[in-house]
């Protein structure tokens, strides 16, 4: 079979089945860092390559400029505008869905659509039915997603309250948009597909319920991309701020893209961060196995040199062995990441709602991976291969020195004396080659550390949830308004029968400033002493928020790069649209997005609107949850109804289905590098010894004792290795947590303790695995053979 190989190349093939068990836990080690660089990489590339041609294919929105109520003319002022492409005017509305089966008030954004325009902007995919009629006005599109989660079909009727007026239409068609890839209701920052719809319907249909005949309230916009997107946001507030601009915004700014965009940052940090991890446990595996081999072959280097062969010949004979090893680890993690890439991919159109989502892995990732395989391989085997080539053959075929060791007359003298003879044996083998001990030490340390790094991870997601839907909001349900409202409005919730308590809200829209840095978000006015949504500290206690100043929270702080005691200008986008000079007072701990909040009365007199509330957190009575969300739907003026019980789950449910089974994955992935590092330490002191054991079994040590002389080396030094996991993890974590936290969730960094016994449990489970394996072959030990002379 091996005929036509030459000698070294034939000892090549006979040291990888020699070492077989060895070799396919560090190929298993590589093709974890492959696999995850493979499926990072490759669906970042599927993702932003599906988002750019959905996007280009239906049009979408570059800028939207929003307005109470401009006239249809006002098209071709905003038309003429240095760089603008295209514009369109809609009529966008909020509503409410009220369906048999389901009892909760669900939201819904309504817009108008044009069923004869050939290229819209904002277009749609028509995945069921048919488009809407432009002669009927009781025909909708309706959100996939939606109809999917309540078994909706083309054909079925639905009734929808806008406008304070319920209207009953049929479903002509059901329809995918790229404005709601991430389509979240009022007030929710995690998709709940049952509790959001999008319709769309005919604009004489829209005009009619909205009463905007000759009107639109929201221009929609394409550009060059040479536009000069700050001079385009100026001249559309200015041209519409007659009309009730409530301030125009880009893409970018546009709340599904921002949430697939911040998807794909955080692809790029795992895909930047988790595959070196990985890469170099492999390259401390490669050392170690190629260090240790090329010492039990000294004396078959001394006969190859001897025979004639040069340095360069040695050299590449054990590159070729790390880098046949290099590629089986390539090829492997290439086909796993290309089949998790698919998983994904498929987890990410249903998640996303993509109507087409094709992982891409092509030539020039897999170039990449073998790339990085066989550097990591060769970084590995350097200093190893280094050693190979220096020894001369006389020095080669010499028996290497015995370490040194000396009994001391210290601690370890006194240990010694406490200790039976096998006891003994490891102390001496673990002190006369420290070096070695602590390395192996720190590489089974190295992969305890990704398993804290990962149960921190789960640590970190429940303590958000925990905070975010338990400290923070306590309430049952917060309803929004379609615009502020008199706080009477407040009294009518509170006589609703089932409300057992009613905690009033003002937000509004803003454009933060400071230091030539901007930031669109809001203001939240609580009342004072708000119970049902608090502002809170890092220590989860009641942030004061009494007085004129806003409270920032931490990542709002960091991007504005403002600090208690200094003034926040803020730029209202709604009502008069007042210029304010805000000091700020605090800085509260804030999870998920990036809110800012002052006492409600204080923002209120800020903006010359005293009494104005924008939405209501509501406690009810779960007994009488029905009757209340009945009088909730009856309300003209509510925008959306979110339910916090329902957010959390949908939260969690994110977590275990969606994007967040990557940490289901980078855990098994840990786990696989905690076992191949443990097996791989067990293997290679099982074969350094192997002539020692057996020795051992001849002097009349059972293979108990035998076994144990080795295993207990093993055991000890995965104690050692504990605390060097626990704090390599620690600092792992650390820097991922920061990495990976966006403006839209912060992922906190929290240490709990039974993240580290998680850990701990994987690497000492893995010992008692490895140290099973070794046993048997301790057992099975050939005696004649293994005590038969090398020289």
């Amino acid at each position: 079979m091996f005929a036509f190989a030459s000698i070294l190349d034939r000892k090549l093939l006979r040291d990888l089945w020699r070492i077989k068990g060895q070799a396919a836990a560090i190929v298993f080690v590589i093709a974890a860092g492959i696999s995850l660089f493979v499926m990072s990489h490759g669906m970042m590339i599927s993702l932003d390559e599906t988002m750019r041609a959905y996007y280009e294919r239906y049009r979408f929105a570059d800028m939207y400029a929003p307005a109470k109520r401009a006239p249809d003319y006002i098209i071709e002022e905003l038309s003429a505008l240095a760089g603008v492409n295209d514009v369109e005017g809609r009529i966008s509305g909020g509503g409410l869905v009220t369906l048999p089966d389901e009892s909760a008030p669900i939201s819904a954004r309504v817009l108008s659509f044009d069923p004869e325009a050939v290229s819209p902007i904002n277009g749609v995919h028509l995945s069921e039915g048919r488009m809407i009629s432009p002669t009927r006005n009781d025909e909708i599109l309706l959100l996939k997603s939606f109809a999917d989660a309540h078994e909706l079909k083309p054909g079925d009727s639905l009734s929808v309250t806008m406008n304070g007026v319920r209207h009953k239409f049929t479903i002509a068609g059901l329809a995918l948009s790229p404005e709601f890839i991430y389509a979240l209701p009022p007030g929710e920052f995690v998709v709940d597909n049952g509790r959001f719809a999008a319709l769309w319907l005919n604009e004489d249909a829209m005009e009619a319920a909205y009463d905007l005949d000759g009107a639109f309230n929201e221009a929609v916009l394409t550009f060059s991309p040479y536009a000069n997107e700050d001079f385009l946001i100026t001249e559309l507030d200015r041209i519409l701020a007659p009309y009730g601009a409530t301030g125009a915004y880009s893409r970018a700014d546009q709340i599904s893209n921002k949430f697939l965009v911040e998807e794909l940052a955080q692809l790029k940090t795992m895909g930047r961060v988790m595959p070196p991890i990985f890469v170099a446990v492999s390259i401390f595996l490669l050392n170690i196995v190629v260090t240790r081999l090329v010492q039990t072959e000294r004396e078959q280097i001394g006969l190859i040199k001897a025979f004639g062969y040069s340095n360069r010949d040695v050299a590449v004979h054990y590159l070729k062995f790390v880098l046949a090893i290099a590629l089986g680890g390539a090829l492997v993690g290439w086909g796993g990441g290309v089949w998790l890439g698919r998983m994904i991919g498929e987890i990410y159109r249903l998640y996303f709602h993509f109507p087409f989502l094709v992982f891409i892995a092509d030539f020039s990732t897999l170039g990449i991976a073998l790339a990085i395989s066989a550097l990591s391989a060769a970084a590995g085997a350097f200093f190893a291969v280094r050693s190979a080539v220096v020894l001369t053959p006389a020095v080669a075929m010499r028996p290497p020195a015995p370490p040194k060791f000396a009994s001391g007359n210290g601690v370890l003298k006194a240990v010694s004396r406490l200790l039976d003879q096998p006891s003994r044996m490891i102390l001496r083998r673990l002190s006369r080659e420290p070096a070695r001990a602590l390395l192996t030490a720190f590489g089974i340390g190295a992969a305890m550390g990704l398993s804290v790094m990962m149960r921190f991870n789960v640590n970190a997601t429940d303590y958000m949830l925990d905070v975010s839907f338990n400290v923070i909001d306590r309430s049952d349900v917060f309803v929004s308004f379609v615009e502020p409202l008199s706080d009477k409005t407040i009294l009518e919730l509170e006589s609703i029968d089932g409300v057992t308590l009613v905690e009033p809200v003002r937000s509004t829209p803003v454009m933060f400033k400071h230091d030539r840095i901007e930031y669109l978000g809001s203001i939240t006015g609580l009342p004072e002493d708000a119970a049902l949504n608090r502002a809170v500290d890092s220590d989860l206690q009641d942030v004061d928020i009494t007085g004129n100043g806003v409270v920032l929270s931490e990542q709002l702080a960091e991007i504005l790069n403002i600090a208690p005691g200094d003034t926040l200008t803020v730029e209202v986008r709604e009502g008069r649209r007042p210029t304010l000079d805000i000091p700020v007072t605090g800085i509260v701990e804030a999870l998920i997005g990036t809110p800012a909040y002052m006492d409600m009365d204080a923002l209120n007199r800020q903006l010359k609107e005293p009494n104005r509330v924008s939405g209501a957190y509501l406690k009810i009575d779960p007994r009488m949850r029905q009757a209340v969300y009945n009088e909730i739907k009856a309300i003209p003026k509510v925008a959306g109804v979110s339910l916090r019980r329902e957010a959390y789950e949908n939260f969690q449910k994110m977590i275990d289905e969606g994007p967040g089974v990557f940490r289901y994955i980078m855990t098994v992935f840990s786990i696989v590098i905690a076992a191949g590092v443990v097996y791989n330490s067990a293997r290679i002191a099982y074969i350094e010894r192997e002539r020692d054991l057996a020795s051992l079994r001849v002097l009349g040590f059972t293979k108990i004792e035998t076994g144990y002389v080795l295993l207990g080396e093993l055991g000890t030094l995965a104690i050692i290795a504990l605390p060097i996991g626990s704090a390599l993890g620690y600092l792992i974590w650390s820097y991922m947590a920061t990495a990976m936290s966006t403006d839209l969730y912060q992922i906190p960094v929290i240490y709990k303790e039974d993240g580290l016994g998680y850990a701990a449990i994987i690497v000492l489970l893995a010992t008692a695995f490895a140290g099973a394996f070794i046993q048997r072959d301790v057992s099975k030990i050939d005696m004649a053979s293994a005590l038969k002379t090398r020289d």
